[in-house]
């Protein structure tokens, strides 16, 4: 399953900050911020709950919203 997210994570130190709690959440195989989309799309690929997702990007400091289509 993939799903995409809005972020504020707008660098490479804003990614290695996000690191360790989106890799802490089970059931993501794989993910990646686009910083040079304006939206700063987060894509997650696997089985995760958007819950959980949203929880560990939120907890790391970072706002998030699922991405409206």
């Amino acid at each position: 399953m993939r799903q995409q997210f809005t972020t504020n994570i707008n660098c490479a130190s804003c990614v290695r900050s996000v690191t360790n709690f989106l890799n802490d959440v089970p059931g993501i195989d794989r993910w990646e911020v686009d910083t040079n989309n304006p939206e700063k799309v987060l894509t997650v690929e696997g089985q995760a709950k958007p819950e959980a997702i949203l929880e560990a990007v939120d907890d790391a400091g970072f706002d998030i919203a699922l991405k409206k289509d």
